[in-house]
């Protein structure tokens, strides 16, 4: 069992540990199938927003917020309404 295939060996070709002239020899999976690895590149992650919300942190009265979260699900939008409707200034 001593013959080998390329690097794999035959005693078992899904389990080997690789010699240090294999190691030298490696290359890069992009660099040895570029085609493939063009194929398989895409983008991580949710897709960026134009006008993306900006995520901060405030504190507010406990009162306050009941008040949102009997209302339902969405009360973090609604909140987000009553800001950007506020007279400020």
């Amino acid at each position: 069992m001593a013959d080998t295939v390329g690097i794999w060996r035959q005693s078992d070709a899904h389990d080997f540990e690789a010699t240090d002239e294999e190691l030298a020899q490696a290359r890069p999976f992009s660099e040895v199938f570029p085609e493939w690895y063009e194929e398989i590149q895409r983008p991580r992650g949710r897709p960026k927003l134009e006008n993306a919300k900006q995520v901060v942190s405030i504190r507010l009265d406990p009162d306050a917020v009941a008040k949102f979260k009997a209302i339902g699900k969405g009360w973090h939008g609604r909140i987000n309404e009553v800001l950007k409707n506020a007279e400020v200034g």
